[in-house]
């Protein structure tokens, strides 16, 4: 069964803006191409645990902020 957290899709494309970066530089981040990035921005694809961590950790938030399931950053 797979299951696609949309709550990713939402924080992850706002947290990048705040941080005024562009998709294109997330996928350098996260060593991937721009395509793949952007399918996880867009809730397209399921993130692995250890990428969630570590976007939580870059953006200053906490895993479960990021992926949606509670409003407190921290």
């Amino acid at each position: 069964m797979e299951i696609i957290l949309p709550g990713i899709a939402n924080t992850l494309g706002r947290l990048r803006r705040e941080k005024k970066m562009k998709q294109r530089e997330m996928a350098e981040l996260l060593d991937c191409t721009v395509q793949h990035y952007q399918r996880i921005e867009y809730g397209k694809v399921n993130v692995p645990a250890t990428t969630v961590i570590f976007l939580a950790d870059y953006f200053g938030v906490t895993a479960d902020y990021l992926l949606g399931r509670t409003g407190e950053e921290n």
